[in-house]
């Protein structure tokens, strides 16, 4: 059923009255607001009636697809029967199998399950709990964080500590202290293994020396995506996690697994702590939980984590009102009924040498430099020049990302993420039931705007 929308009208409203999200709000000083109004499969419209390739699954969410009429059916069943009660000292239907159903998907023995509602929520959850659980274990010194650099791991205060991107975080410090950065998995820039042939694993053992800097008796946790968003999809080198994973138990350092991106299909297996074989103590989740159609994140733990308070009077004094929301885990059961029936992660493992295999036919672009990435999940690195890797400097940057490649792209009728958090990136992430169709019209599109905005460069 086709809806007459008035473009103008919603666009001023937005502008009066809605704050947008990561947005310079004075770009649309004079220009129009984009207003999604319907989303189909892969593709989504604007109220102007056109049609967009979603090539970033909304915020890298969309695992099953837009327009499912299921999962907004069992929405309306759970609202009709049970809309709302907390987890507070009491448990409902839905938040109970869907704990167990995360529990079976989940490797080792990750089996308690914390809901939240959202990712940020889930690591400030994790951060809490490891610190309490060293105090109620008899190493109370044990406070401290370390992630990578260039990571993102949330909005809140804590989560905000430890994402390593200065550029977000000037405007709220001072931050929780005890957060500290260690080296990312970026092969292509990384000047420690620059002449060997392999990683050297130097990035891991990184870790290693903070750990031991900082007192091992100080560390509570290491953050680590499987692989990491910010700077573009940084894959890890062969036996990295193996040896994240032999680092953290001799020194008996929580290793956390951030999946809220990574999880659910989108490294081509339900998990990425399950693709790169390593078992965390916690592992955080959201976005693809529910494909985005209800609002819902977890804090997964190992037996170990939950066996303190499970004893006497140790309460976890932590939670949120809407965490497991009942409906929003009836969507969750749903989605991933549908990853069953339609064997969702088989079809990115169908696809996903394909997907890179054209990916890797845009180099001859030359301001790509690198294509980077696994599953449904690419990152395109763009260079100054590709001999050096010379990267562009900031007003280079701002006018190639902002001023031609990401309204360019947009007109072309692709939204993906093109940013310079790290080097300048075009990332992609679309819906995990996109076939090589609509793979073939992204790499189109990439391969007409990137290439006009080189020989414009």
């Amino acid at each position: 059923m086709t809806q007459n929308f008035n473009t103008e009208q919603l666009s001023e409203k937005a502008k009066r009255h809605l704050w947008m999200h990561f947005t310079r709000m004075s770009a649309y000083n004079d220009s129009e607001v984009p207003v999604m109004v319907r989303g189909e499969g892969g593709y989504v419209w604007d109220s102007r009636g056109k049609r967009y390739i979603d090539g970033l699954a909304g915020l890298f969410v969309v695992q099953a697809g837009h327009g499912r009429t299921e999962l907004a059916e069992a929405a309306a069943r759970q609202s009709s029967e049970l809309a709302y009660f907390p987890l507070w000292s009491y448990a409902h239907v839905p938040a109970i199998e869907l704990a167990e159903r995360l529990a079976d998907l989940t490797p080792g023995d990750l089996n308690r399950v914390f809901f939240t509602t959202g990712g940020g929520e889930a690591n400030e959850t994790a951060m809490k709990l490891a610190r309490q659980f060293f105090k109620l274990t008899g190493k109370p010194k044990k406070t401290k964080f370390i992630s990578r650099n260039i990571s993102y791991h949330g909005t809140t205060m804590g989560a905000l500590s430890v994402t390593g991107l200065a550029g977000i975080k000037g405007d709220f410090e001072p931050l929780i202290p005890g957060t500290f950065k260690v080296a990312n998995n970026n092969r292509y820039r990384c000047v420690d293994c620059a002449g060997f042939s392999t990683c050297n694993l130097h990035c891991a053992d990184d870790i290693e020396r903070m750990i031991q800097y900082e007192g091992a008796d100080t560390v509570a946790a290491v953050f680590l995506e499987p692989v990491q968003n910010a700077g573009g999809c940084f894959v890890p080198p062969d036996g990295y996690f193996q040896r994240v994973r032999e680092i953290c138990d001799k020194y008996d350092v929580l290793l956390i697994a951030d999946e809220v991106i990574c999880g659910f299909g989108r490294l081509g297996e339900y998990f990425g702590s399950i693709k790169y074989n390593f078992v965390p103590d916690m592992m955080t989740v959201a976005k693809g939980m529910s494909s985005g159609y209800a609002p819902i994140g977890a804090l997964i733990v190992s037996d170990r984590i939950i066996e303190p308070y499970l004893k006497e009077s140790n309460t976890f004094l932590h939670g949120f009102t809407f965490a497991g929301h009942p409906v929003s885990s009836a969507v969750a059961l749903a989605n991933l009924d549908i990853f069953e029936k339609e064997d969702i992660i088989g079809n990115v493992q169908a696809n996903q040498d394909y997907f890179r295999e054209k990916l890797e036919g845009l180099r001859d672009i030359p301001i790509i430099g690198d294509v980077r990435g696994t599953g449904y999940f690419y990152g395109l690195e763009l260079v100054k020049d590709r001999d050096t890797k010379e990267t562009f400097n900031d007003e280079e940057s701002e006018r190639l990302l902002r001023g031609l490649l990401t309204p360019h792209l947009f007109e072309a009728g692709l939204i993906c993420r093109a940013d310079d958090r790290g080097d300048p990136v075009i990332q992609l992430s679309p819906p995990l039931t996109i076939g090589r169709s609509e793979i073939d019209d992204i790499v189109d599109i990439l391969r007409t705007v990137v290439s006009e905005a080189a020989a414009l460069l």
